[in-house]
């Protein structure tokens, strides 16, 4: 049984040396592809490869056509949009992501782009503070959880909207629970964004959702660029002088919002949420451990495709 792990950007070493440990001792080999140039390379070396570790390398309908004897694909992470999870399954092969890794240091990150937003981005002038601002937290799964738990850290009150989770699991959480888009956005000073991308969810963080939010809002983005409707977010800034955008992941807008709105926007180069040392260990061995589990006993407990 060959376990590939192929990563354009690879796992940090140790994670690596974790993951190797797991599926060795399963009896199972070990193949890293690791900083390939080309898509060629990866047609090659999933050929022969029984399991597949990614991050955000993309496994298509093409991969998995040359990938014949693949059973299970595990994105490290808890996206797994870059998965054509309709081929996965018309292939056969199960494809799976490791919820909850990640999420204590994407929620990190989202609150430290709260600090720097209402900080003035540290440009020396005066901002505000956390403390007794109303969080909006819209989705709450593992990360929305994690956001709530240090933001309460911050003395702010955090509100939650999610029409998946119930409100008995938010009000265990210290959290008020919303019971819609609307009322969240409403409510909230910040709202930080923590939903999938998918049909109903796309190009859904719009204009009028965005202009519900009182003076001096904030949006967080540390989700997917494709849940913001960009033009309506572009015009929104434009009518209000007091609206800031922050996230980790580069809009295709990119270069007309910075030339358009300094002080009020701003993007790291590269998705980050998931960018630490913890992250990228827990991640890929989780990874390694579901491929052995999913072997020995056929568990198919993350699988995220029919």
């Amino acid at each position: 049984m060959k376990v590939l792990v192929a990563t354009e950007k690879p796992f940090a070493k140790v994670a690596v040396e974790g993951i190797r440990r797991e599926v060795e001792a399963a009896g199972y080999e070990l193949a890293l592809l690791e900083k390939y140039a080309s898509k060629a390379e990866l047609l090659d070396a999933v050929a022969e490869a029984d399991a597949l570790i990614i991050r955000s390398d993309v496994v298509d309908a093409e991969v998995l056509d040359a990938a014949k004897q693949l059973k299970i694909v595990v994105r490290a992470g808890a996206g797994y949009d870059n998965i054509d999870l309709e081929s996965a399954t018309a292939h056969h092969v199960v494809a799976m992501n490791t919820p909850g890794q990640n999420s204590n240091a994407v929620a990190e990150l989202a609150l430290g782009l709260m600090v720097y937003a209402v900080r003035q981005f540290y440009n020396g002038t005066s901002g505000t503070e956390l403390m007794g601002k109303t969080l909006g937290i819209h989705a709450f799964g593992n990360v929305g959880r994690n956001v709530a738990r240090i933001a309460k850290g911050f003395g702010m009150k955090v509100i939650a909207y999610d029409a998946y989770c119930p409100d008995e699991a938010m009000t265990a959480a210290g959290v008020e629970p919303v019971h819609s888009a609307e009322e969240l956005y409403e409510k909230a000073n910040i709202v930080s964004l923590h939903i999938p991308a998918t049909a109903e969810t796309k190009q859904s963080i719009n204009y009028d959702l965005l202009n519900r939010m009182p003076k001096g809002a904030i949006l967080v983005n540390t989700a997917r660029k494709e849940v913001i409707h960009e033009e309506d977010l572009i015009r929104l800034m434009t009518d209000r002088a007091d609206f800031k955008y922050v996230t980790d992941i580069m809009p295709a807008a990119d270069a007309k919002l910075r030339e358009s709105f300094e002080g009020r926007y701003f993007s790291t180069p590269k998705k980050m949420g998931a960018q630490t040392a913890e992250a990228n260990i827990n991640a890929g061995i989780a990874a390694a451990k579901q491929i052995v589990d999913f072997f020995k006993t056929g568990n198919t407990r993350f699988q995220v495709n029919k």
